[in-house]
Order: structure tokens, then C-alpha cells, then sequence
């Protein structure tokens, strides 16, 4: 018997395959959308793929089951609150199923959503009373626990969910042996609870040491805990979630649709009736020309997320790229998270745009010390711009410039009245989330829009005057 984990580092999603060699049978546990990895080892072992296991309905991203089993002909199991539109098994408390040296029992562990649930892993050939490791989707993570506030909007309260997932942990999963080996769906960088770490495994008896969550403490303290301070979910966990429960087109049968070479002339007819215009080419090459009314949300940084916060899933896409290839590669990463409106790409990218001056914009990009001379009046003639800090609340509370408004991303589009007059510098931490903002702003029709290089990490690290909620240091 093996696991192995496959890591999407764009999701911080976590995914497995089980095999087990005495039946050349494979398990895939919460997989992405997109299967070939999966289909390519499991016919490289030697392996039948014959189940397939949601451990819940993710929000974060649409998961392969639907084309696991085109593809493959696999059971799709669920906890028995699922309540799917497609074909499945119902599993719960106890359930397994067993083939060769591997057992597969079911936890019911909701609390995160209501229909969660853990896997136990038996390798057979060493015991069949201790399960040498439990999948535990996203009730359990290395270092947290799986926020219970993203239902509200489809019926489920955060409390009602905080009652069951602290049950599902005290009465279940910190009751297993030490020794468990602990495989969540998620690592650090996912919304999907607040403080998840980098590693991405561990053992129960190390989570019962180091996790927060994991601590005696009584109910209403540990719901108090887990809820607080979360991080805001974008718009579109509640369209993933809801997704996923459905019987649905595959990710390939999407692609066909939208892979479709447009002119130019044709993707500017699609904007005038609504379409949603977005530039996936790093914010260098963006900034230094692009088409006019284009949103710029680069493959190259957490592509998947800030999509599915700033884009609608209800709205045509077009998909502007520069290398041969990005264009099929943004598509699918839109796929991966239930963005199947996309209405095709520009023909030749940017080259179709280079002879048509009147529709090309570009940004400028300020230095760290640029910006600080400006701040101080050191460059006369030249306009003091105001500083808007993109990032969320709690990141500019710990660290800013003075005098910097603070509009994190999600929220900058609605809020652009409150923008002050005249020249704007738009930064946030490393850069990826301002590039986002000087194209929202560019939009938007707005001009004198500044984009600051390398973003507060540059600024701190050139030992430029910073301050915070309490401290203001030089």
C-alpha cells in the first residue's frame, strides 16, 4: 500500500492517489479538475483507478471527479450528507471499502461543511486494528482546523458548523493513535482556514502538541477561536461549492468550447457587450503596453484565486496572452475553478494590438526610492501622489507608509470614489496584487495611476521609514 500527494501550489490543494499492489488498484482522494497526472501514474504502475473519494464539496476549486469517472469508469464516493446530483456511494461513520492489502474507513467529520468527511488508511499487511493514516480533507490541517463561516449564504451557520467540527475533533480525530499519519486537503496560503502551515504532512499526536485548534479548551472557546479572524473568501467558493455537487460538463469538453482563436475586431465586439477582458502576462510586460479596458491577473502568481475574486463566472472571458501555449494554460486554470465562460483568446496576443496605437494603455512603475523622493517634495514640479495600500486590513495594520490609504483589492472596485484626486501609487506586498489594482484603476479610466515596484517588501527592506497600528519606526 502507498499514498502519494500530489500539491497544486497555485490552490495550496493537496490530493492523493492510494495504490494498493496485491489488486494494482488506485484510490484518488479530492482530486483537481485536471486528471492527467493522475492517469498517466496510474497506467505507469500498472494500477486500475476504481474509486474516487470527495472527502466534501470543496469551495476553493472544482474537483476531477466527474472526469475520473469518464475517463476511467471509478465510484465516486461521498459522506452520506452529500446529497449529489450524480451517481455515488454514500459513506459513513465506519463504511469501508477493502481491496487487497488496503482498507478504507470512513469518518464522518463535518464542520467544515456538513457533509465532511476523514478517510482511514489501513495497510493491512502491518495491522488492521491501527489505520497507519487518516485523509482528512479540510476538517483537520497541518496547524489549524477548516473554518466553519463559508455556508451562511446556502443555509449553514457558522455556529452550527463550529458545534460539529468541534465534535468531529474532539471525538473523533485527536482519539485516533499518535502515530496516525495526518494528510489534509490543503496547506499554507488557502482561505480555507487561517493559519495553515507550510508542511503538509504530520501525525495526530504531533497536531495534539502544536495545533491551536487542537488544545483543551471547552466548546465555546474553541468556537470562539476557530471563527475568529478569518480571511475574507472570494465570491466564487459558494459557485464551487455548489458545483461540485452537480452533475456538470468535464474540464476537456469545456476546453473544446473555449479554446477559440478570436480577431481582433471580434474581442473588442465582445467587450462593448460585456465580456471580461483578461491579461495573463506578467505585470512587466503588461504594464509596459497593453489593450485598453483589460484586467491584468498573471499565470505566474496565485492566478486561480485573485480570478475567481475579481472575474465573474457569469460573464464571457477573453483571454489575452503573449507565449504560444499560456492561452491553453489559462483556460484551464480558469477550469479549475469553475470558470467555464470563457469565449476564447486573442489571435497572436499582443501582436494584434501593436499597430493600433489608439487602443494600447501602459503603467508606470515607480521604484521604491522614486516614490520616497516624491513623498518628500525632493523632485520639484513633479506632483505628490497619494499611496493606496492594496493589501488586507490586518497586513497594513502590522506595517505601512504614512499617510497611505488602505482598500484592500477585493474591494477597491466598489470603493473607487474614495480615491483622492491627482497622481495614485498602488502597492501591495511583492508586487503580484498591485499590478491587479493599477489595471483596475486603468479600467476605470483613471489616470496617473503609479505601480510601486516590489511592493512594501522593497520599501521595508530599503529601511524607508514604515509605520504600524502602534510603532512608527525610520
Amino acid at each position: 500500500m502507498n499514498i502519494k500527494q500530489y500539491y497544486l501550489a497555485c490552490l495550496s490543494h493537496a490530493s492523493y492517489m492510494i495504490t494498493d499492489d496485491a489488486s494494482k488498484t488506485a484510490v484518488i482522494v479530492d482530486p483537481q479538475r485536471d486528471i492527467d497526472e493522475y492517469l498517466r501514474d496510474a497506467e505507469q504502475g500498472g494500477y486500475a483507478i476504481r474509486h474516487v473519494f470527495l472527502t466534501h464539496f470543496h469551495a476553493d476549486f472544482v474537483a476531477g471527479h466527474i472526469e475520473l469517472r469518464e475517463k476511467t469508469g471509478a465510484t465516486i464516493h461521498l459522506g452520506t450528507r452529500a446529497g449529489a446530483e450524480f451517481a455515488h456511494e454514500a459513506m459513513g461513520d465506519g463504511d469501508s471499502v477493502e481491496f487487497g492489502q488496503t482498507r478504507l474507513t470512513v469518518l464522518e467529520t463535518p464542520g467544515h461543511t456538513p457533509e465532511g468527511i476523514s478517510i482511514l488508511v489501513y495497510n493491512l499487511a502491518k495491522s488492521s486494528d491501527a489505520p497507519e493514516a487518516v485523509l482528512t480533507g479540510d476538517t483537520l490541517f497541518i496547524g489549524d482546523v477548516g473554518r466553519p463561516d463559508l455556508l451562511a449564504s446556502i443555509g449553514v451557520t457558522a455556529d452550527e458548523l463550529a458545534n460539529m467540527l468541534y465534535e468531529s475533533i474532539t471525538e473523533k480525530l485527536v482519539k485516533l493513535p499518535d502515530a496516525t499519519l495526518v494528510y489534509p486537503a490543503h496547506g499554507a496560503g488557502s482561505l480555507c482556514g487561517k493559519a495553515l502551515s507550510n508542511e503538509t504532512v504530520s501525525t495526530i499526536g504531533e497536531q495534539k502538541k502544536f495545533n491551536y485548534a487542537l488544545q483543551p479548551m471547552s466548546r465555546e472557546e474553541f468556537k470562539k477561536i476557530v471563527t475568529a479572524e478569518q480571511p475574507e473568501a472570494p465570491d466564487y467558493f459558494v459557485h464551487d461549492a455548489i458545483l461540485n455537487r452537480k452533475e456538470r460538463t468535464s474540464l476537456e469538453e469545456s476546453m473544446k468550447k473555449s479554446l477559440v482563436a478570436l480577431s481582433l475586431e471580434r474581442v473588442l465586439e465582445l467587450a462593448k457587450e460585456g465580456a471580461q477582458l483578461l491579461d495573463v502576462r506578467d505585470a512587466i510586460d503588461y504594464e509596459g503596453g497593453h489593450l485598453s479596458g483589460t484586467l491584468n491577473i498573471a499565470l505566474s502568481g496565485k492566478y486561480a484565486t485573485w480570478v475567481g475574486t475579481m472575474l465573474s463566472h457569469d460573464r464571457p472571458i477573453v483571454v489575452i496572452a503573449e507565449d504560444a501555449g499560456a492561452e491553453e494554460e489559462a483556460v484551464m486554470r480558469l477550469g479549475r475553478i469553475g470558470f467555464d465562460n470563457v469565449a476564447g483568446y486573442l489571435a497572436d496576443g499582443m501582436n494584434a494590438v501593436n499597430h493600433h496605437e489608439s487602443l494600447l494603455r501602459s503603467t508606470e512603475r515607480v521604484t521604491v526610492a522614486a516614490l520616497a523622493e516624491l513623498l518628500d517634495g525632493k523632485r520639484p514640479g513633479e506632483p505628490v501622489p497619494h499611496v493606496v495600500d492594496i493589501r488586507s486590513e490586518a497586513e497594513h495594520a502590522r506595517g505601512h507608509i504614512a499617510g497611505s490609504v488602505n482598500i484592500p483589492l477585493p474591494r477597491l472596485e466598489e470603493r473607487l470614489a474614495e480615491l483622492p484626486a491627482g497622481p495614485v501609487v498602488v502597492h501591495c506586498e511583492g508586487g503580484y496584487r498591485s499590478a491587479i489594482a493599477a489595471s483596475v484603476l486603468s479600467r476605470a479610466g483613471r489616470n496617473g495611476v503609479m505601480d510601486m515596484v516590489g511592493g512594501f517588501k522593497a520599501w521595508a527592506a530599503s529601511k524607508l521609514p514604515v509605520e504600524s497600528d502602534a510603532v512608527s519606526t525610520a
